[in-house]
């Protein structure tokens, strides 16, 4: 089966777009202090610089349970996939807690130990694997109602320290453990809302399979949907996001507001918001044959290559940024989720933080084309399809 451009590019998108993410949260010098979703504290431009990103988990998600059908199809051995799925699923958890983990924190010791999108695509795997029996169909409307109903778990009033809340909380909501007086695990994307985003995804594979102008249609329409139920609920102000809207001090503001949309745990309207802006972008990706098309593609051929080399890259700049502005390895701070960075006022601001963006993606490129073209000449490499 050949590949869908669709998938490479919207995929490499997104991966494109998350490194902006990571810059900012390594580097920018308020980001330790100030949520730049905070409409109290943020301006527009740095409002808008983490709102885009919201984007990139929920379409990885999705993507990566599309792929496992495709991958399913093409292998036409549910036990093979299966067993693939979840070797795959536990491996991406194994490195979720160590390898992404040290490139998160640079903390040896590993006091700070947090469960996010590679650990959370793992476990989704893991359970997938256990499902691929059942008709593409019925995982789906599982992965709906799972995307429809899990913000109602907030509603249910639990008695204070009740241990059914305390089992299901971190498969709902974000959940922080003290593991120890010095390490913290946080649950920061907790199973049941990404997994119904993966389930979906894995029913919706079955799109990619129908001819390149009909699945175009079929993406326009479920994109417009899912935006104009986005619209409509959030509007109503009742159910399917935390934080509700209210008018500001201007109309830019009360947009904000509008747009201010929950990621942990991913609410009903982030969901409906993220995956309709996908549906558009795969519906209008089909033909793109560019040049620059063809460039972003090639970061969505090895974004899990992409992922971990980023990571490391940009906490590395970090690093050298740090010493760069005066700071000592004795001034370095590791744990309680500060990245290395020191207790004194450090970081750049905004417009370097898009310089180092695009420069990190630009030097990526090429290594990024030659692993994709590596992986294509040897298939026969089975290992290489876990990285």
């Amino acid at each position: 089966m050949k590949r869908i451009n669709s998938i490479d590019f919207t995929r490499g998108l997104v991966m494109i777009i998350m490194a902006l993410d990571h810059t900012r949260d390594f580097m920018h010098v308020d980001s330790l202090t100030q949520s730049p979703t905070d409409l109290t504290t943020t301006t527009p431009v740095l409002f808008f610089t983490r709102w885009i990103t919201h984007f990139c988990a929920p379409v990885f998600v999705f993507l990566a349970g599309s792929s496992a059908y495709l991958s399913c199809k093409r292998q036409q051995d549910i036990k093979k996939t299966k067993q693939f799925l979840l070797s795959r699923g536990l491996w991406l958890v194994l490195l979720e807690f160590t390898v992404i983990n040290l490139a998160l924190w640079f903390d040896l010791r590993f006091r700070n130990i947090i469960f996010e999108v590679i650990g959370v695509i793992g476990l989704s795997f893991v359970v997938l694997s256990f499902l691929l029996k059942l008709p593409p169909k019925t995982i789906g409307i599982t992965g709906l109602l799972m995307i429809f109903l899990h913000d109602l778990f907030a509603l249910i009033p639990f008695a204070k320290g009740a241990m059914l809340n305390a089992f299901l909380s971190p498969l709902f909501t974000l959940t922080p453990y003290a593991l120890s007086a010095s390490t913290v695990l946080l649950v920061a994307y907790p199973l049941i809302p990404w997994l119904g985003i993966m389930l979906t995804g894995f029913a919706c594979g079955k799109l990619f399979e129908l001819p390149e102008s009909e699945r175009k249609n079929i993406f326009i329409k479920m994109g417009v949907g899912a935006l104009v139920l986005f619209v409509l609920l959030r509007f109503i102000n009742i159910y399917g996001e935390p934080v509700k809207w209210a008018l500001q001090r201007n109309f830019i503001y009360s947009v904000l507001s509008f747009l201010n949309v929950s990621k942990y745990p991913p609410s009903l309207l982030f969901t409906l918001l993220t995956l309709g802006g996908m549906f558009i972008v795969l519906a209008f990706s089909e033909n793109i044959r560019s040049s620059a098309g063809r460039a972003v593609s090639v970061y969505g051929k090895v974004p899990f290559f992409y992922f971990l080399i980023h990571l490391y890259m940009l906490h590395f700049i970090l690093m050298t940024i740090l010493f760069l502005q005066g700071f000592h390895p004795n001034d370095l701070v590791f744990g309680n989720f500060r990245f290395g960075r020191p207790a004194a006022p450090s970081g750049v601001g905004l417009p370097l933080i898009y310089i180092i963006w695009i420069s990190v993606v630009a030097l990526l490129y090429p290594l990024c084309k030659w692993y994709g073209r590596y992986k294509m000449n040897h298939r026969e490499k089975k290992w290489l399809r876990y990285l």
